[in-house]
């Protein structure tokens, strides 16, 4: 199976995140850029929305994962959109990048890039 990629970036998120107890009694913004893995041949020669990921889909199950829960670290909501993705659309591949623009003071951008497949 050949693997190609699609993305859907810059999926805009509000949800409670973060250690302080400040953090705990606000609603921030994310931006989660999702990559998954797949084999888009079948699609490019039917050109059928059944036969590639649904963009749609993966944008209502980040933005439900985000809103549903209550994380401390990016790393752990990250890590659940992760293993929700492969499980659900029965991917070979995740690559997750979560940013906390605005965290610390005088950086513009953080976060975290995760990697990951099946076991």
């Amino acid at each position: 199976m050949s693997m190609d990629i699609v993305y859907l970036h810059g999926i805009k998120v509000e949800t409670v995140i973060g250690v302080w107890d400040w953090e705990r009694l606000i609603k921030q913004t994310l931006l989660v850029d999702i990559d998954v893995g797949t084999d888009t041949s079948i699609a490019g020669k039917s050109d059928a929305l059944a036969d590639t990921i649904n963009y749609q889909a993966v944008a209502e199950l980040v933005t439900e994962v985000a809103r549903e829960n209550s994380f401390a670290l990016v790393e752990a909501l990250g890590e659940e959109i992760s293993a929700r993705l492969l499980s659900e659309f029965s991917l070979p591949y995740v690559k997750i990048r979560i940013n906390k623009q605005g965290a610390v003071r005088g950086v513009r951008d953080l976060g975290i890039i995760i990697e990951r497949r099946p076991v």
